[in-house]
């Protein structure tokens, strides 16, 4: 029986980054992570800084198979990201991206395309 995508062996290095990361949030993971935990987004459970493969997801509902990732101006058009989302959708995951600004000045609109998302999946 194969294991789920939360429950493969990780890379100690990345597991340690990814509870860096959890620890040092930028302003936009903060605020959104505000929003998602504790299942206080319509009743599904993220997780945050999640180590996938050779990756660490933002965002993560493994229920709807969601990830969401807050991007700051460094990741416009990056190859690894690319490379990322394509590993991402071979497992099946649908990555949705937001610009940190969006997070921060535009939550609104920004909730109900997640919500709008988690809906059709």
């Amino acid at each position: 029986m194969p294991q789920e995508p939360h429950h493969r062996p990780i890379a100690k290095r990345l597991r340690t980054f990814a509870r860096r990361m959890r620890r040092e949030p930028t302003d936009a993971e903060a605020a959104m992570w505000r929003l998602l935990r504790d299942r206080r987004f319509s009743q599904f459970k993220f997780r945050r800084q999640v180590p996938f493969q050779n990756y660490i997801l933002d965002f993560v509902c493994f229920e709807r198979r969601l990830v969401i990732e807050i991007d700051g101006s460094q990741h416009a058009e990056a190859p690894r990201d690319t490379a990322r989302d394509h590993a991402l959708a071979h497992e099946g995951f649908q990555i949705a991206r937001y610009w940190n600004n969006d997070v921060l000045q535009c939550r609104t609109a920004v909730m109900e395309d997640i919500l709008t998302k988690l809906a059709e999946r």
